[in-house]
């Protein structure tokens, strides 16, 4: 196989018009043709790669997760699993390496070092130090220790975190870290136990901080979370030690592109750094994870991305080892089937269940950041009706709900501002990082009648109306993915979410976003199946603010 173009190669700063042979999967040779570009030419480049992502975030399985991202070049991730893992333990890890086998798109997975991720949660399995070895044993596709969200316990010398981070250097894999908000000599001790990157920066002052001390930096821009235009500005100093990623990605959203959407950015922010965004998106990640991508050069996998041009990127062919992936805008990737799997394991619940008696005047409300996954820790006088502390819609503050999936337990309830709804409520199984069911509302009505729909889905994202119009999209693996093709998906998804907006919600990506308020390591305040959690003292807190005399 022949592909003719004008070549990119990042490592000499240089493009020429020429041809790559392909043989066995592999380029066999690179012939320059002319020291020029042809203007009537396409353009060949280097696969990107997203150098972080939880696929399951997409709600899709690693097959259907492919199929939509090689479209927009992609040929490669760095996935960190620990979604299914904290359902299923070791065995949904398995689960997502047999899947990807399906395809050719080149997965590498993380072992997940923090399952569960903290105590004051409940998750559905425990991944331990034994486990992880055997991860590292057993599997090639395993290529690092996923993020270290307990920072706490590295920096305090937690036993375990430190283990796992043992077997991550006996084993020579890389160490990803996680540690939103750490600076100075706190940052530079986690980094120094071995945690080499972090995609959690969420100012380019904290980024700087790490960078000192060595560590590499991830710029994020995904569905909730979107860090780009507060780190893109290190880029022209710092492009070495930087790589795109999107960390959780929606359906409809991978649809719309990938990281190709980033280097447009960058592209437009820096258009005479070509070569040095290029490196950032394909070349940095391969480096540091030594994934088995090829990145341009004779010998190496035929991985690469063929575009129309360099001022609007598009994607016009995908290689992945010399086949042709996709064509044009569409997927050449199989539609398969995938197993179902699942553990969900709780009984319907009532309305009495979900009711807040008042204790005190105030209470302490989470308050959501649009496009960010930190929340406000903030103090409301209650609204009380009865005795009980309902919705207070004057102010946007609303209900909110954790409940459990694994075995029945009391609701937790608490507070949330800044979602926006006006009437019913929205919910969803995927909740990070345990994957409870969590469920915003105006109304306990409408909260436990959504509730009950994903006990009786087992699994997937819900919504109910005022007037009791329902839209339910099943997520039947794990109760936090689905088989089904993936295009169909992400219009099921879109559907829902628009349903969610004309119920009022004002954030950009309501599902996504509720997703991370049970995410207890991100502060400043969430909501576990246990209770309401402070993160900047790391310990569960009451609702209700007592009086002072």
């Amino acid at each position: 196989m022949q592909v003719k173009g004008n070549i990119i190669n990042i490592f000499d700063k240089t493009i020429k018009y020429g041809s790559i042979e392909v043989q066995n999967g592999n380029i066999s040779k690179i012939e320059i043709l002319a020291e020029n570009i042809d203007d009537n030419a396409p353009y060949i480049l280097p696969g990107f790669v997203d150098a972080h992502v939880h696929v399951e975030s997409s709600m899709l399985t690693p097959v259907q997760f492919a199929r939509l991202a090689v479209v927009h070049g992609t040929v490669s991730t760095v996935s960190d699993p620990h979604e299914i893992g904290n359902v299923l333990g070791k065995a949904g890890v398995e689960y997502m390496i047999h899947n990807a086998r399906q395809t050719s798109f080149k997965f590498c997975f993380g072992a997940p070092s923090c399952v569960p991720a903290t105590v004051f949660e409940t998750a559905g399995a425990t991944i331990t130090p034994t486990d992880i070895e055997e991860l590292f044993q057993q599997y090639e596709e395993i290529g690092y220790l996923a993020e270290v969200m307990n920072f706490p316990g590295v920096l305090n010398g937690d036993a375990d975190m430190l283990a796992k981070i043992a077997l991550a250097k006996a084993y020579h894999k890389p160490v990803d870290g996680h540690a939103p908000g750490l600076r100075g000599e706190a940052a530079k001790k986690y980094i120094d136990a071995g945690c080499q990157t972090d995609h959690e920066c969420f100012t380019a002052d904290e980024a700087l901080d790490k960078l000192k001390y060595g560590m590499k930096i991830l710029i994020r821009e995904g569905s909730a979370a979107k860090n780009f235009d507060a780190l893109i500005e290190l880029l022209p100093k710092y492009y070495n030690e930087l790589m795109f990623c999107s960390d959780d990605k929606h359906p409809d959203n991978l649809v719309e592109g990938h990281i190709n959407l980033l280097v447009l950015r960058a592209l437009e922010k820096f258009p005479s750094l070509l070569f040095e965004i290029l490196q950032v998106a394909c070349v940095n990640p391969v480096k540091h994870y030594n994934l088995p991508v090829g990145l341009l050069q004779e010998g190496d996998t035929a991985d690469f991305v063929v575009v129309e041009n360099l001022e609007n990127f598009k994607v016009l062919a995908t290689y992945i080892s010399g086949e042709i992936v996709a064509e044009n805008g569409f997927s050449k990737i199989p539609d398969l089937p995938s197993d179902i799997i699942n553990h969900f394991d709780c009984n319907f619940k009532t309305i009495e269940q979900f009711q807040v008696k008042a204790k005190t005047e105030t209470i302490k409300v989470i308050e959501v950041l649009d496009g960010q996954l930190i929340t406000l820790k903030s103090e409301y006088p209650a609204m009380v009706k009865d005795d009980m502390v309902v919705s207070d819609l004057a102010n946007d503050i609303l209900k909110i709900t954790v409940v459990n999936r694994y075995h029945d337990a009391p609701p937790a309830i608490g507070f949330i501002k800044n979602f926006g709804l006006k009437q019913g409520a929205i919910g969803s199984s995927v909740a990070h990082d345990s994957h409870n069911i969590i469920v915003v509302g105006v109304d306990d009505e409408s909260i436990v009648t959504v509730v009950n729909m994903l006990i009786e889905t087992q699994g997937g994202v819900a919504a109910i109306g005022g007037n009791k119009t329902k839209m339910l999209l099943k997520l039947p693996i794990a109760g936090i993915m689905t088989g089904e093709d993936g295009y169909l998906v992400a219009k099921e998804y879109s559907a829902i979410d628009k349903f969610a907006k004309d119920l009022g919600c004002t954030l950009n990506s309501p599902f996504m976003s509720l997703s991370f308020m049970a995410l207890l390591v991100i502060p400043n305040i969430k909501l576990s199946d246990i209770g309401l959690f402070d993160g900047e003292n790391f310990s569960l807190t009451s609702l209700f603010i007592e009086k002072i005399n």
